[in-house]
């Protein structure tokens, strides 16, 4: 048997660009073939090795497949599981969400439908109407519907005043601007800045005439529209109280009109009668312009209460008198003195002099924040006497010092129990 040639491979070629036929018919020396056969050896175990660890169903260069999303169909008959090789993850390559099955498309479209056949009906969102008390209330500060109600009031009161539909007595008194509008601006005085403490309301009559008289004092007359707002405010029948101005009130330009529309009247027995025979609540304060401007050394004494006109008024309307005492006017405007010359080329009854004015100018003009208190006190019934009690002088005075007397002990019971000034 002739001997076998070794041929030797070399995968790199030769390098020397002779030709295979060339190389083939070369012989190689015996240690060069050994080791060519040692090389291919090695290099066949290497490639065996490699093959197992690759995956043999899959190209690494090639595109993974696409999951093609499944479309809801009937229902068929079931079919063997489709085995779905799992694509390498990729960070760059986001994840395709799944499909829901049919069967939530079919819940789906029964949820749209509506429960029942009956027609639907508005109902409010509070539990109990506009008001919110029910056991689904929701609480409701100025919402949009609270805001629309308010804008609406607003534009009827508008209305009402611009077309002239509003209601003004004989005595030109206007209710409406005189709660909307004139009290309403000073409400924040009442209520924050002088913190007015209101006793013994419910003296004042609830229906039917009645006659509140009251001391007067703090320079600028604000303790009778403070009295006007306890009534109107605080009282059970929220009673309008109709004032007794003096003449210089109405001969001011601008302040007479705004007195006449808040139901402020001449402080005279007729225009009182007349007021008390319609069961209206009038208010007077007898010590006019001399309890205003009295000064501060004289503060919470009463200065004489006239002849005592607002009694005969009272006693031939035969309605009740109710004493009423107010602490905390004085201290508002503390007048340490008079400028009498200046006072009378303007025409004032006086012209103060204050801690702050005239030395602040305008600013003099603020009060200063005292602590009020108004108590109203027993009324004195007036309907036992006989129809010409009016007439009787004594009877009179009489009465008109029982009312001054009162007014004056409440004013120093009140000053006893009262901490301080400003609290």
């Amino acid at each position: 048997m002739p001997e076998a040639r070794v041929i030797p491979i070399d995968a790199g070629g030769d390098r020397s660009g002779r030709s295979a036929g060339s190389r083939r018919r070369s012989t190689p020396s015996a240690p060069s073939a050994r080791d060519a056969v040692a090389a291919g050896a090695a290099r066949a175990s290497g490639e065996r090795s490699r093959r197992r660890t690759t995956t043999p169903l899959l190209d690494e260069t090639a595109t993974p497949p696409v999951k093609r999303r499944a479309l809801p169909r009937a229902a068929t008959a079931p079919r063997a599981p489709k085995k779905v090789t799992k694509p390498s993850s990729s960070p760059s390559t986001p994840a395709t969400p799944s499909t829901p099955p049919a069967e939530v498309f079919d819940d789906l479209t029964a949820a749209s439908e509506p429960l029942t056949s009956e027609p639907l009906t508005s109902e409010p969102l509070t539990g109990d109407g506009a008001s919110g008390t029910g056991p689904g209330a929701v609480p409701v500060g100025l919402t949009g519907g609270e805001w629309e109600r308010k804008a609406a009031a607003g534009l009827a009161f508008l209305r009402r005043r611009l077309t002239g539909e509003v209601e003004v007595d004989e005595f030109g008194f206007d209710p409406e601007l005189t709660d909307k509008v004139l009290l309403a601006l000073m409400r924040p005085l009442y209520e924050k800045y002088f913190r007015v403490e209101t006793r013994g309301l419910e003296n004042a009559p609830a229906e039917g005439g009645g006659l509140v008289v009251a001391n007067h004092s703090g320079t600028i007359p604000l303790d009778s529209v403070m009295t006007q707002l306890a009534l109107l405010d605080h009282h059970s029948a929220h009673r309008n109280l109709r004032m007794l101005g003096a003449d210089l009130v109405f001969q001011t330009p601008i302040i007479g009109e705004l007195a006449r529309k808040t139901g402020t009247t001449l402080a005279c027995n007729a225009d009182a009668e007349r007021l008390l025979g319609r069961g209206e609540l009038v208010g007077v304060w007898p010590e006019g312009f001399k309890g205003v401007g009295k000064p501060f050394s004289e503060r919470y004494k009463l200065q004489r209460f006239g002849r005592g006109g607002f009694v005969s008024a009272a006693l031939r309307a035969r309605v009740p008198i109710v004493p009423c005492s107010i602490v905390g006017a004085e201290e508002i405007y503390p007048i340490l003195g008079n400028m009498k010359t200046l006072a009378r080329l303007l025409g004032l009854p006086y012209l103060p002099v204050t801690p702050t004015f005239p030395w602040l100018g305008p600013l003099g003009a603020i009060p200063l924040p005292s602590k009020w208190i108004i108590e109203f006190g027993e009324p004195i019934p007036t309907d036992s006497y006989g129809p010409d009690a009016a007439d009787d002088p004594m009877l009179v005075f009489n009465i008109t010092d029982q009312v001054r007397e009162t007014i004056q002990h409440t004013l120093y019971r009140l000053l006893m129990q009262r901490r301080s000034v400003f609290f």
